[in-house]
């Protein structure tokens, strides 16, 4: 994928590997930092029956450039400690964000409009009283949700955009970015979104992703199987194209 050869090109790899965790809702990896992804979790996330990390045991020993470049696994789990790995190298550019979480800003941003978002996140029941239709896309739907077939017919009529970060690790990144509108206003969420300029040059308005401010507390909260929201030692960012 371009977006994600551009968005390596930017990273300083010449650092360490220090650790690996993938629990069974997040992966993390400590680098010059910490970074996260969500760890696939749905049927079908293994690849052809294949085991979902082909060298486990045996990653510390790779460099970083090699674990970045594990984004473009077909295997979901390795694809995530790729994602886990890049946003780990990223030197987030902190002038450029505010504190602000993407439901809020899709609330603002998407008041009496219609709104796609691929990915069903904690607040959307909230924003099915602010939007004036609201259409959520799923691979696993739930009630009232649309199935992923429906991005083609349901994104590119949508005034607003939010695409989930693992857009990345399901390699639909770039098909989802161009069935925008060109005048859709796009928001990139979740852990797995690289906090990186480069996805403004796709199409995108903002970036909200999440910043570890304790790499210790974030790796034991991974490991005993913590969800996104349970996770602590975190802030969620965004980042807005200027």
């Amino acid at each position: 994928m371009k977006i994600l050869e551009d968005l390596l090109s930017t990273l300083n790899t010449d650092v360490k590997v220090r650790d690996i965790r993938q629990g069974p809702f997040q992966t993390a990896v400590l680098t010059r930092a910490c970074g996260l992804a969500s760890t696939s979790h749905y049927e079908g996330s293994h690849h052809h029956g294949a085991p979902p990390v082909s060298e486990p045991g045996l990653l510390l020993e790779k460099d970083s450039v090699t674990l970045a470049y594990l984004a473009e696994s077909q295997s979901l789990h390795e694809a995530a400690i790729g994602m886990a790995t890049i946003n780990s190298l990223i030197d987030i550019d902190e002038t450029r964000c505010v504190k602000l979480n993407a439901g809020d800003l899709l609330a603002e941003k998407g008041k009496d409009k219609r709104v796609a978002i691929v990915g069903h996140f904690p607040f959307t029941s909230r924003l099915r009283e602010i939007v004036r239709e609201l259409w959520v896309i799923e691979k696993n739907p739930r009630e009232g949700d649309f199935n992923e077939n429906q991005a083609e017919n349901l994104i590119p009529k949508a005034d607003v955009v939010g695409i989930t970060g693992t857009a990345f690790t399901n390699h639909t990144i770039e098909h989802l970015l161009e069935l925008c509108s060109p005048n859709a206003y796009v928001v990139m969420l979740g852990d797995t979104t690289p906090l990186s300029p480069v996805l403004f040059d796709y199409g995108v308005d903002a970036v909200s992703g999440t910043r570890v401010v304790d790499s210790g507390l974030v790796l034991r909260c991974v490991s005993q199987g913590a969800t996104f929201r349970q996770i602590r030692g975190i802030e969620l960012l965004t980042m807005m194209k200027e």
